[in-house]
């Protein structure tokens, strides 16, 4: 069966096929500037690629250009839609409702519209992302698949605010945690790798953001992400976790309201707040190795923050199994791993500087005498929204 992946944003849509039968990906691409004048289509396929520049009204038209980019004759991959035996799109929030996928049906999509006030602008666009399939593939089954889901075994004593519980029962405010797609794909492989019962895993998704997990025997105890993906360690553009109280100092000296200083909480923020350059990690590391000083302090905010929160799991759990290290700068930031494990030997994790220096794809990092297994594991969301899309519609 080839599944049709859907990650839908407010004025974009990423796209993947996968072919189940070995897992391979077909063809990917992304559509973007939907709405806006310059709206354009990116198509890969074959090692080859595709651009189309044309005026796209809304995602149903896009997907449209998406399903034609797909059965084309030149660079198209399948002869007509009906290859397509299912389709998983990607949902940020599923609240307190969903603890796992679900096949769409009408109570779905009503319960992910109830999510709305919990993730107000992605779950807009995730609807609109399945709406728009539902119109040109209206008899292909469809999964939704929740970027909280994973998160859902934590316990009240991670999940609670020490807010009063009135505005938890009311508003349901507590924290639910994201990438937790990836966070259960990275704890499975790691398990297989393992094969230790009631194993302890730090599992690190350090990107433009960030969040970093606590997994007891393939299950979330803690997250570092809250309430939204505001929370927790500095992130590209976001803050992470800061007093509360800074949002009404901002607010009452810059003469802004609660909505604009979460905005540069969310959009100014982060690397490129604090380095004031730029918010991409290459860059900010290129110019502290340059000599500059706020990139140089930057990357210590963010490497202290993330080694704090990798120790406090370690004592949430009782200890610590495997740390594990994924997405763009996870995977791909050597000298980032080794700013963060420094210092935390006493644990008993101990780098390998040649492994991690030359680490590529699947790899473990840790020193032979590291009483910690350290490991870089790609993360493949795709793949993990295909294989739960398989899993319910072979039901």
């Amino acid at each position: 069966m080839k599944i049709l992946i859907i990650n839908a944003g407010s004025s974009s849509l990423k796209y993947q096929l996968i072919d189940m039968q070995d897992e391979s990906v077909v063809a990917k691409g992304l559509v973007e500037r939907i709405g806006i004048e310059g709206s354009n289509l990116t198509h890969k396929y074959a090692g080859k690629q595709f651009k189309l520049e044309t005026p796209i009204k809304d995602h149903t038209e896009a997907m449209n250009i998406v399903l034609k980019a797909l059965t084309d004759k030149e660079h198209g991959v399948i002869a007509d839609i009906s290859e397509i035996g299912a389709v998983g799109h990607r949902v940020l929030h599923g609240g307190m409702k969903f603890t796992a996928s679900c096949v769409i049906d009408q109570a779905c999509m009503d319960a992910i519209e109830e999510c709305i006030p919990l993730g107000p602008l992605h779950n807009p666009a995730n609807l609109q992302g399945i709406r728009a399939c539902q119109a040109v593939m209206p008899d292909v089954p469809m999964v939704a698949v929740f970027d909280t889901a994973f998160h859902q075994t934590m316990p009240p004593k991670a999940y609670l605010y020490g807010v009063p519980l009135e505005y938890y029962r009311k508003y349901s405010i507590r924290r639910y945690g994201f990438h937790g797609t990836s966070h259960r794909f990275i704890a499975g492989r790691v398990n297989e790798i393992l094969d230790k019962p009631g194993s302890k895993v730090v599992i690190c998704h350090l990107g433009n953001g960030s969040s970093l997990s606590a997994v007891v025997d393939g299950k979330c105890v803690d997250t570092s992400m809250g309430l939204t993906p505001l929370e927790g360690v500095l992130m590209g553009t976001r803050s992470g976790s800061l007093d509360p109280a800074v949002v009404e100092c901002i607010a009452n000296n810059e003469h802004l309201t609660t909505s604009e200083v979460l905005t540069i909480l969310n959009k100014k923020s982060g690397l490129i707040g604090l380095s004031e350059y730029s918010s991409d990690m290459r860059d900010v590391r290129a110019k502290a190795e340059a000599g500059d000083e706020k990139c140089k302090t930057t990357l210590d905010v963010w490497a202290y923050g993330i080694r704090k929160t990798i120790g406090a799991y370690a004592a949430a759990m009782g200890g610590i199994d495997a740390l594990v290290f994924t997405a763009g700068i996870g995977e791909n930031d050597a000298a980032g791993r080794a700013e963060i494990t420094e210092g935390l030997e006493f644990l008993g994790i101990k780098l390998d500087a040649e492994k991690n220096a030359t680490a590529r794809e699947e790899t473990e990092i840790s020193a032979p005498d590291s009483r910690v297994r350290v490991f870089v594991i790609p993360t493949n969301e795709e793949l993990a929204i295909a294989r739960d899309t398989l899993a319910l519609v072979s039901k």
